[in-house]
């Protein structure tokens, strides 16, 4: 079980607290408007703090020091911009993520290393991909004898700087393209994966589970 912390209680914001209570985690959620909690269901068991979502000492009251991940999925892109970057830097929160409408300032927080969703197409399922890394193992396509799948990685950030190469080598997958700064692109023999790339390889589903626990630790050293 882990902790999250949601900064949001709209729509969005209750669906992924819910579905994170569902999986047997930890929530807590933040918003400044007390009525927004009516969004959540009768009977759920998390944490609801009025607040600020990007001042430290409400962040505190969200338990944000113990927590696996941070999603900002208000309205406004500067408070989730701000509150993402506070629970990485003050708190420092691994796996944040943080909703954004202007596509010009997303590619921005991209090149700083700050995983977002565009608002356009958003779902809480790309949410739930870059904070809870096991989901996005269900992959975004599947061949049609089901053994293959395209699939977002999750990766240990001590990966950043080895070879693509590398990464296919020790997981067994194989790449097919990165998103960088928001646009695709085909990865070469020399290609090394940075900060704010999103990988998305084909995997084997049965191997799903091998690869999720490879990828998500650091690089065997080797000596």
């Amino acid at each position: 079980m882990a902790h999250f912390v949601i900064m949001g209680c709209g729509r969005v914001g209750a669906t992924l607290a819910h579905t994170l209570e569902d999986s047997g985690h930890s929530v807590a959620i933040i918003d400044q408007d007390e009525r927004s909690f009516r969004r959540l269901r009768t009977g759920f068991g998390g944490r609801k703090i009025t607040g600020v979502g990007f001042d430290q000492d409400t962040l505190k009251q969200a338990d944000i020091e113990h927590a696996y991940a941070f999603a900002a999925v208000s309205s406004g892109d500067n408070s989730n911009i701000l509150a993402t970057r506070v629970a990485r830097e003050t708190f420092h929160v691994e796996h944040v993520v943080a909703r954004i409408y202007d596509p010009g300032r997303a590619e921005i927080y991209q090149r700083l290393g700050i995983p977002t969703v565009a608002a356009v197409r958003w779902s809480a399922d790309q949410v739930l991909r870059r904070i809870l890394p096991e989901t996005a193992i269900k992959g975004d396509f599947r061949e049609p004898s089901g053994r293959l799948i395209l699939t977002e990685l999750s990766l240990h950030p001590d990966w950043i700087g080895h070879h693509i190469l590398d990464i296919e080598a020790a997981a067994r997958v194989r790449v097919a393209y990165l998103t960088r700064f928001g646009e695709g692109m085909l990865p070469g023999s020399d290609t090394s994966y940075q900060q704010g790339d999103t990988v998305h390889a084909m995997i084997l589903g049965a191997q799903s589970a091998d690869v999720a626990h490879i990828l998500s630790a650091p690089p065997v050293k080797e000596f």
